[in-house]
C-alpha cells in the first residue's frame, strides 16, 4: 500500500496536491502510522519538486499543515518530513521567500519540537 501512495504523491498530473489531500481521507492512510505518512506526505514534500514547489507555495503551505499536525503527534516523523523545506537557498528568490514565510509560521507553533525548532532555526540563520 505504501508504493501505490509513493505513486500517487509523486504523479506528475497538474492537481496532485488535490490527489494527496483527498487521499489524507483514504480507509489505508492513518497520521498514526509513520510509513504511511511518509509514503504519502514525504513523498510529495521530497520526491515532488514540481509540484511542492509550486510558484504559488500550494505545497508549502501543505506541508506546513501537516508538520503542524505532526509536530505534537511524531515530531521525530515532522522533523525528518521538514527536510524539503529547509533546502531553502537552493531556489530563487521567491520560492526563498514563501519558504521562509512557512518555515516563519512553523517556528511560531505553541510547544514546538525542539527538533523542528533547531532545525527551522537553522534554516532561517
Amino acid at each position: 500500500m505504501d508504493k501505490w501512495f509513493i505513486l500517487q504523491a509523486t504523479s506528475p498530473a497538474a492537481n496532485v496536491l488535490e490527489t494527496v489531500r483527498g487521499l489524507l481521507q483514504h480507509r489505508s492512510f492513518t497520521m498514526s502510522n509513520p510509513n504511511r505518512i511518509r509514503s504519502l506526505i514525504g513523498a510529495f514534500a521530497g520526491s515532488n519538486p514540481a509540484a511542492f514547489h509550486a510558484e504559488d507555495g500550494s505545497g508549502y503551505l501543505f506541508l506546513v499543515e501537516m508538520l503542524t499536525d505532526l509536530n505534537s503527534r511524531n515530531p521525530q516523523v515532522a522533523s525528518r518530513l521538514i527536510e524539503p523545506l529547509i533546502r531553502l537557498k537552493r531556489y530563487d528568490a521567491k520560492r526563498q521567500e514563501k519558504m521562509r514565510a512557512a518555515l516563519e509560521q512553523l517556528k511560531g507553533l505553541e510547544n514546538l519540537s525542539g527538533d523542528l525548532y533547531e532545525k527551522i532555526t537553522k534554516a532561517l540563520a
